[in-house]
């Protein structure tokens, strides 16, 4: 019956942190912007043709 407590206890520090680092990419705006990653890796493929068309 004592493990039980250690495991609550465990897993209420584990919640916690989990908790702590949700509130720090919120509040360091990580979630602000979430429609330009989406387009980004297109327009990536595109800048890397022109570096490479420039190099040769």
């Amino acid at each position: 019956m004592d493990v039980m407590y250690v495991l609550i206890g465990f897993s209420l520090v584990v919640a916690l942190g989990f908790l702590a680092a949700f509130f720090w990419a919120v509040r360091s705006g990580q979630f602000d912007d979430v429609f330009t990653p989406a387009i980004r890796m297109l327009f990536e493929h595109q800048r890397t043709k022109k570096k490479e068309h420039r190099e040769s």
